[in-house]
């Protein structure tokens, strides 16, 4: 039996690149394209990659598209305020239910990320074109798969600790920089049915997304967040009655 392809929704703030000639020439057609194609270059037929930016209606992430995504890639910086807390919601209802979501660098500051972490996900940082290394700390886990060690970044945006995040489920990669800070850049979480993956190479001052390793790692995460859950649903509260261990009621309240 053939695996159907990964739906992947990439999505991209898509400023920077509008507003910055400098971003423009390193991202003509903006850097959520640059993300997709790398997807597409990994992934091949096993995906089906789309993309949705700030502007667009309800940002891209109307519900039909949500339901349609089997990952979805977050990039943000310099306008996540403008992000609808309702499309915020709505993503997060997803997530809880089964979506994959990865998110990129600076979306660790992203309404999404930060609700679903719930910490201010703030750490520190410095853009002087560091050269970056990113260092596998967990080889055998799929994000990882054919990943150099290490994955050597020429100049990148310094990210470092504290970074504040609960404690990850799995540290796949820290990074090292020119100043000698040290940064979890590669982390894993679960949330309700969901699985997340956060990544934090890729500055849009910097082509780090052209990069033949970052997008080999992006695609791996993509894989990775999938759900094997053979349909999406939230986590269900069930009451059940005395000795009965497999199907319970839904619950409707104290006073129902």
């Amino acid at each position: 039996m053939t695996t159907p392809a990964i739906r992947v929704t990439v999505w991209g703030e898509n400023r920077h690149e509008k507003l910055e000639e400098h971003v423009a020439k390193i991202y003509p057609q903006g850097m959520h394209t640059t993300i997709a194609e790398g997807i597409r270059e990994n992934l091949g037929e096993a995906a089906e990659v789309r993309t949705a930016v700030l502007d667009d209606p309800e940002h891209g992430l109307t519900e039909e598209v949500l339901a349609e995504t089997d990952v979805l890639t977050w990039w943000g910086h310099a306008a996540h305020a403008e992000v609808s807390d309702e499309v915020v919601a709505r993503v997060h209802e997803h997530v809880l239910a089964g979506m994959g979501l990865l998110v990129l660098h600076s979306g660790h500051w992203s309404k999404i990320f930060t609700k679903l972490m719930g910490t201010s996900c703030t750490l520190r940082w410095r853009s002087e074109q560091d050269r970056e290394l990113v260092w596998t700390v967990n080889p055998t886990h799929p994000i990882a798969e054919g990943v150099p060690h290490p994955l050597i970044i020429d100049e990148q945006e310094m990210y470092g600790e504290f970074f504040d995040i609960p404690a990850p489920d799995e540290l796949v990669f820290i990074s090292s920089f020119s100043g000698g800070e040290v940064f979890r850049s590669g982390c894993t979480f679960h949330r309700g049915h969901g699985k997340i993956f956060y990544f934090s190479p890729g500055d849009q001052d910097y082509p780090v997304y052209h990069h033949k390793d970052v997008r080999r790692v992006i695609a791996n995460g993509v894989r990775w967040a999938r759900s094997d859950r053979p349909q999406r649903q939230a986590p269900e509260l069930l009451r059940y009655e005395t000795g009965e261990f497999f199907k319970g009621g839904a619950y409707q309240g104290p006073l129902r």
